[in-house]
């Protein structure tokens, strides 16, 4: 059984592969079922103050062997951007 650290390494390290941009951070890890979701957020373009970079939050469906089955781009903001919390 793999852990929730190991799932969140091996989907920031296929985001990256699979989109060519660089992680950022987790915000959200679940186990549903057979499948494990994560929220990654990536850097999608690098500007010049940092707190206009763009980034992206994307969401990853791993199987159980931690392989991604689906990912989506759900979210692009600026990194000065205040986010939205949404209630659980």
């Amino acid at each position: 059984m793999m852990t929730g650290a190991q799932i969140v390494q091996l989907s920031k390290d296929q985001l990256t592969q699979l989109t060519g941009y660089p992680p950022e951070t987790v915000s959200k890890l679940a186990k549903v079922d057979d499948s494990w979701h994560v929220t990654v957020d990536m850097l999608e373009m690098k500007r010049i103050p940092p707190p206009a970079d763009i980034l992206a939050a994307y969401d990853v469906v791993l199987d159980g062997d931690g392989n991604v089955v689906s990912y989506v781009r759900t979210r692009r903001y600026s990194r000065g951007q205040p986010q939205e919390e949404s209630a659980a």
